[in-house]
């Protein structure tokens, strides 16, 4: 039995903690989709928005930026009634406005590289003891993109982002990926 972090308790969240979470991220149109759902799951588990997000990548144009800064009233209402997606009228507006924030951002540089600059291009590696939730950083960093006017990135939900996209490994100090190379 492979020893991992405790929170990975249902098979939907092993698969994703072995897969994806703590690995660093460098594309752009991943870490946008990242930064979308993290809002996606404030005050919902992130198991949830695990089991929603094939079908929110369907009805959300793969969270392509371009397609979503000139979604109407008429696609917010579909949105709306779809069973399949985080139903949350003022997610889904969240979800257009970040879309113009991300554009806005894109003008100078890119989120890849306005993210990662952050921690110096490689990830910050906490020992994994201590449940961490918020740090100076993600105070820092929820601040900057309020500043481009994205929505739902509050500071613990900033911290959640960047250790599901690797700026930050806290995997716990018995989980088997806690030692092992990061993976990009």
């Amino acid at each position: 039995m492979t020893n991992r972090c405790l929170w990975a308790n249902s098979s939907e969240l092993r698969r994703y903690h072995d897969e994806e979470w703590g690995k660093p991220l460098h594309d752009d149109q991943r870490l946008f989709e990242m930064l979308i759902l993290e809002g996606k799951s404030c005050g919902l588990s992130w198991e949830l928005i695990l089991k929603k997000r094939n079908h929110m990548r369907k009805v959300f144009d793969n969270f392509d930026p371009e397609i979503l800064v000139k979604y109407d009233d008429e696609k917010i209402q579909s949105l709306m009634g779809d069973a399949g997606i985080i139903r949350s009228k003022l997610k889904i507006n969240a979800v257009i406005e970040n879309a113009k924030a991300y554009l806005r951002l894109k003008e100078a540089r890119t989120l890849e590289d306005f993210l990662w600059q952050h921690v110096n291009y490689k990830p910050i590696v906490n020992d994994g003891s201590q449940r961490i939730v918020r740090t100076e950083l993600s105070d820092k960093l929820s601040k900057e993109l309020k500043k481009f006017g994205f929505k739902f990135v509050g500071s613990v939900i900033i911290y959640s982002f960047m250790q599901a996209v690797g700026m930050v490994n806290d995997h716990e100090p018995g989980c088997y990926m806690k030692n092992n190379p990061i993976r990009e």
